[in-house]
């Protein structure tokens, strides 16, 4: 059986993590390589005073130069690899030799050229571009540094990575492309305007390249994604309601805040999917003779999707959206 290299983005935690233990796990060892082992408890990997990793050093301190012989892994790729021991964990506290992880900080041209390095003489089969970050609230309460910061992850994150790897999947004329999106990326969301936004412009993004190489047969597919347990959300930036940022703003909208605050952790607690609910479709678009360029993980909110597609205007949506989210009511209810 023909064994496939994949490399995931964003593999610290959530969708990135479990994809990458699943692969590195598979019982039909269709995913070639040989990691770097790692017992439980084993060393992060040296830093230098710059609080860098030190170059050709890997998980364990071990050279990444000694594996330059070695077939090629799943690389499950991370900002901090001091992170890798969550994953680690995951495999029982060894990195089987299906498993390599590397250094990867998307909104570093530095650190993606590097990971391409030690990617390179390997024939790439699968690209995960994973990395992602988050932003809620009032717009008002958005900084521009902090829009600014999901942009540089969120959009020219993914720009960056894909350019890294393309060319050698052109040169080939094979390959696949799998972008985790969002349902934020095709309908807008209350309280995520900029989040919103970065992941609109993904989809835009991946439609438009999908055209580009369609005639060298390689596969770009979306992965749009409801709410999943994972750390995204208690780790995405949001305004306190009580707090400071929210002081200048109106009562009417700071009601409505605290409303879809409500809103969304009954949403999380009655529909939020798990990881393992989310990884088939990855799967899919890994294994599928012909991936679909978008595939949902969930029918949350498709009804009020589809509804833009009946009422091109937009004020249906719009009216149904508000109703859904804050009760049906033109006020925003309780304020303070």
């Amino acid at each position: 059986m023909e064994r496939t290299t994949v490399l995931i983005t964003g593999c610290s935690s959530g969708i990135g993590l479990g994809l990458a233990a699943r692969l590195a796990a598979d019982a039909a060892r269709r995913f070639k390589g040989k990691g770097v082992s790692a017992a439980r408890g084993s060393a992060s990997p040296r830093w230098s005073h710059q609080g860098q990793a030190e170059p050709g050093v890997g998980w364990g301190g071990c050279s990444t130069a000694a594996l330059s012989h070695a077939l090629s892994p799943v690389y499950a790729t991370m900002r901090d690899l001091a992170k890798g021991e969550r994953l680690l964990e995951r495999l029982g506290g060894c990195c089987p030799d299906t498993l390599e992880l590397l250094q990867l900080d998307v909104t570093d041209p530095c650190s993606l050229a590097a990971a391409a390095q030690r990617v390179q003489g390997q024939q790439l089969d699968v690209l995960v571009c994973n990395a992602g970050v988050g932003l809620m609230g009032p717009l008002e309460t958005c900084s521009e540094q902090a829009m600014k910061t999901l942009f540089d992850v969120n959009v020219f994150g993914a720009v960056r990575t894909i350019q890294a790897f393309l060319p050698a999947m052109k040169s080939r004329r094979a390959g696949r492309i799998i972008v985790s999106s969002s349902i934020g990326g095709l309908q807008g969301l209350p309280f995520n305007a900029v989040y919103c936004a970065s992941k609109f412009a993904v989809e835009g993004l991946c439609e438009s390249l999908a055209i580009v190489l369609h005639p060298f047969n390689i596969h770009l597919t979306l992965v749009e994604c409801g709410p999943v347990h994972t750390s995204f959300l208690a780790n995405l930036q949001r305004p306190d309601p009580e707090g400071s940022e929210m002081r200048g703003l109106d009562a009417e909208t700071q009601g409505l805040y605290r409303r879809y605050l409500g809103h969304c952790q009954s949403t999380f607690r009655d529909t939020a999917q798990e990881v393992e609910e989310v990884l088939p479709l990855f799967l899919e678009a890994i294994g599928s003779p012909c991936p679909p360029l978008r595939c949902a993980s969930t029918q949350l909110l498709a009804p009020l999707r589809r509804l833009r597609l009946s009422s091109p205007d937009g004020s249906a949506y719009v009216r149904a959206m508000h109703d859904f989210v804050f009760g049906g009511t033109e006020s925003g209810g309780d304020q303070p």
